[in-house]
């Protein structure tokens, strides 16, 4: 049985239902979730969301301490219209939408004594994005963020993560009715930061929400993004990118909720991976409701293997508990480069080297255009191509 909590106000505790405990939990929607990080187990690796993750690397976040202040220096650029406040525990809207759902989040958010607050009025469109710089110096941090776009609000907000850091992170976005946001997490890291973020966003009717997760940087990041399409009309689209480098581990188990009707999701996550031991999972849930008449929804997940000793773990999944709906699908591949397209461009004077980091842009730059946001768009594909320079080195 689910346990369903409310968020408790400062002082309080959430609540697991114990018999959750002893029954392996297989589907996303049935997971267990409390405020109180006492709920939950240190995950062993055996558990079904942790069983593609190198949990022993993680287990500085999974300590409900007090670390040192300052570990993360956080610089915010914003359009004056933005409203930025702090949250306690019980204060909305910190809580509206945000359950964790294991033992770094339920850590993140009893550690967090006051929560940031981005929030778009009603009716404003921002002239340019919200930027959140990160810069990790050292040690454990942990954060709660909330991303609110009011009635009718049009923006972009962008998560930077950089510097090195053993970081706890949640990230509470609320898509209110007929607004548009787009909220974009960029892990440009150090080799030896450890990540672990849980992103969960609600979409009302007749709002959207583009949600993108770029992974390039950090010796281990694990960023879920939980979406619920809760209103007639609702549409998310569930954008992400990485490319794992020796050594690394870059990972996202992404779930998207139709509960409304008429709801429009769109998942694509695609990765690149080179060098001995680098490790992409990519676990993809789509749960269409017994509500969500009339939902279009399909998931992909698409990599590319550019040496030996790599690995991509990709897993998708759909549950629909309505028949009729216009369409649903999933589909996932992971292979090598085509010795075709590797011929073709060859055949026309291209050099082997030059016509395999065409094929790699071309396979990650649907992405990067997908995401609509143009200050990123020529540093992701610099950052791409620099991956691809470093591999070569090797």
């Amino acid at each position: 049985m689910t346990s369903v909590t409310q968020a408790p106000a400062a002082g309080e505790k959430g609540h697991v239902d114990p018999a959750s405990s002893f029954v392996p939990v297989q589907t996303r929607s049935e997971r267990p979730h409390s405020f109180d990080p006492a709920d939950f187990d240190a995950p062993s690796g055996r558990e079904v969301n942790w069983k593609h993750t190198p949990v022993d690397r993680l287990r500085p976040l999974f300590a409900d301490e007090a670390g040192p202040t300052g570990v993360i220096d956080v610089e915010v650029s914003a359009p004056a219209e933005v409203r930025q406040s702090r949250l306690r525990a019980g204060e909305s809207p910190r809580g509206e939408v945000f359950r964790p759902e294991d033992l770094p989040s339920a850590v993140a958010w009893s550690q967090e004594s006051e929560a940031p607050l981005l929030s778009i009025p009603a009716n404003v469109e921002l002239s340019e994005p919200v930027v959140v710089r990160l810069r990790g110096t050292g040690g454990v941090a942990h954060a709660h963020v909330v991303i609110e776009a009011q009635a009718n609000a049009r923006g972009t907000v962008i998560l930077r993560h950089e510097g090195t850091a053993q970081h706890a992170q949640n990230v509470e976005i609320i898509a209110r009715d007929g607004s548009a946001l787009t909220v974009v997490s960029l892990q440009r890291w150090d080799d030896d930061a450890v990540h672990a973020s849980a992103h969960q966003a609600r979409v009302d009717r007749d709002a959207s929400l583009t949600h993108v997760v770029v992974s390039l940087g950090g010796g281990v990041v694990r960023v879920n993004p939980s979406v619920e399409l809760a209103g007639s009309g609702a549409q998310g689209r569930l954008y992400g990118l990485s490319f794992a480098d020796a050594g690394q581990h870059l990972e996202s188990q992404v779930y998207l909720h139709h509960k409304g009707p008429h709801t429009v999701g769109d998942v694509l996550y695609k990765g690149a991976l080179q060098g001995e031991s680098a490790h992409s999972v990519w676990i993809g849930d789509v749960l269409i409701g017994p509500d969500a008449v009339g939902t279009d929804s399909y998931e992909a997940n698409r990599n590319l293997v550019l040496t030996d000793g790599a690995r991509a773990d990709s897993i998708p999944n759909l549950e629909i508990e309505t028949g009729d709906i216009q369409g649903a699908g999933h589909a996932s591949a992971t292979g090598r480069f085509d010795d075709q397209q590797l011929f073709y461009l060859q055949a026309r004077g291209i050099p082997e080297a030059e016509a395999r980091r065409l094929v790699v842009l071309g396979f990650l730059a649907e992405i990067v255009q997908k995401m609509g946001v143009d200050e990123l768009t020529e540093e992701l594909l610099g950052a791409i191509e620099a991956e691809l320079a470093a591999g070569a080195d090797a």
